[in-house]
């Protein structure tokens, strides 16, 4: 009879259906970061990469903290709450903290505009401190960066925008708080996109190979956002279901036909 043929064409059904899965499965070849044959457990592996100097943008903003022996000097810059600070409300620092304007100077009380646009966060404390002086008689000028921000997307576990808080980055610190990749992250093939005041730069970053400790790009500026693109692998693994609850449909239909002939 016609409907137990079909029946008989099942296996090969499960059999299409056991090739696409297997198709979607990982080699572990592609999952470790900075595969060498050369790291030891004997001796380290040494790898010379000098971090580049982050330099102030328009947008950024700054928390600037004056320290001397006139409190009611000191609470006059010190508009910054430490406790914002604290809690990484990215609202409440933007609200608290110095911003550079678009001709890249902020205002501070007193002092009025400082230019520090294209300084580190360093000579922008020197600058600052000596424009301050001034004002207050012994004065210890602090200036942090608050709005060192990342963002994460694609392949990750918890994808999302982070804030940093260590003064410096590196694209495995920004990979380790967005929960790292999942098993369908492409390692080999990570988009750093990084904003410039020409436009934005994309850079494809290989997690596999020891070199990107040595690269310019594993050390991560303000603003960057790094984007994991997903293996073949999960696009086959999504069919293979899709097909089995196709598959699982035409079985069930089968089944059905057959008994109802059966039946009559």
């Amino acid at each position: 009879m016609a409907y137990p043929s079909r029946i008989n064409r099942l296996p090969l059904a499960v059999l299409c259906l056991l090739l696409l899965w297997l198709g979607g499965c990982i080699s572990q070849r592609k999952l470790p970061y900075l595969q060498s044959p050369t790291y030891s457990t004997r001796a380290p592996v040494a790898v010379a990469n000098a971090p580049q100097p982050y330099r102030l943008q328009p947008n950024d903003v700054l928390s600037v903290r004056v320290q001397s022996v006139q409190p009611a000097l000191n609470e006059m810059f010190n508009v910054t709450d430490t406790r914002s600070v604290m809690a990484g409300d990215p609202g409440n620092m933007f609200l608290a903290g110095y911003n550079v304007d678009a001709n890249g100077t902020i205002n501070l009380p007193t002092v009025g505009k400082i230019k520090v646009q294209g300084l580190t966060v360093d000579e922008a404390q020197a600058l600052v401190q000596q424009q301050v002086s001034r004002y207050v008689r012994d004065a210890n000028v602090l200036v942090k960066l608050l709005s060192f921000k990342i963002t994460v997307l694609g392949e990750v576990r918890t994808p999302g925008r982070y804030f940093v808080y260590n003064g410096q980055a590196t694209v495995l610190e920004a990979l380790g708080l967005a929960g790292d990749l999942t098993e369908y992250g492409n390692r080999q093939n990570v988009k750093l996109i990084r904003p410039t005041p020409q436009g934005n730069e994309v850079v494809l970053l290989d997690l596999t190979d020891p070199a990107l400790l040595a690269s310019p790009n594993f050390y991560l500026l303000p603003n960057d956002a790094i984007y994991v693109e997903p293996l073949v692998a999960r696009t086959r693994r999504a069919n293979a279901g899709n097909l089995a609850l196709l598959f699982s449909g035409i079985s069930a239909l089968v089944l059905i036909l057959n008994y109802i002939k059966i039946t009559n």
